[in-house]
C-alpha cells in the first residue's frame, strides 16, 4: 500500500494483498462502484455494490471502525469515487489499484457466472 495526499487528505492506493488481507480480518468494508451489470457477471465476495453512476458521498455511511475501500474495473472509477469522498469532508479513504482486474491478475478468488447455467460460481477458491 502506498499513499497520496489529495488536498491535504490521505489517498491510500491498496493492493491485491492488502484488501484480501483486510477483508479476511474484518477490517474493512469493501464498496464495488462498477455497474450492476459487471457486479452480476463477477465479483468479489463481500463487496457492496455501489455503483459510480449514481454515487452520492452523503448517502454513504462512514465506515465506523472499518476503512471504506473502494474498487472497479480498473481503478479509474474507484480513484474517482475515492476523491469525491475525501471532497466531501472526509480525512482518509483507500481504493484497490489496478481495480478489479489486478485482483483477478492476483488469483484472488471471486464469484463468477457459469456461463452454461447463469448460476454464480466461486473462482480461484483454494478447497480445504
Amino acid at each position: 500500500m502506498h499513499s497520496e495526499d489529495v488536498n491535504g487528505k490521505v489517498l491510500e492506493h491498496w493492493n491485491s494483498d492488502d484488501l484480501q488481507a483486510a477483508m479476511a480480518a474484518g477490517e474493512v468494508v469493501t464498496i464495488d462502484v462498477r455497474t450492476p451489470q459487471e457486479y452480476m457477471f463477477e465479483h468479489i465476495k463481500g463487496a457492496l455494490l455501489l455503483p459510480l453512476s449514481g454515487f452520492d458521498p452523503a448517502f454513504l455511511p462512514e465506515g465506523g471502525d472499518k476503512r471504506l475501500v473502494f474498487h472497479c474495473g480498473s481503478g479509474v472509477r474507484s480513484r474517482k469515487v475515492a476523491e469525491a469522498w475525501l471532497a466531501a469532508g472526509h480525512d482518509r479513504v483507500a481504493h484497490l489499484e489496478g481495480g478489479f482486474a489486478a485482483w483477478k491478475a492476483a488469483l484472488k478468488p471471486y464469484v463468477g457466472t457459469d456461463m452454461a447455467t447463469g448460476a454464480p460460481v466461486p473462482v480461484n477458491v483454494k478447497a480445504g
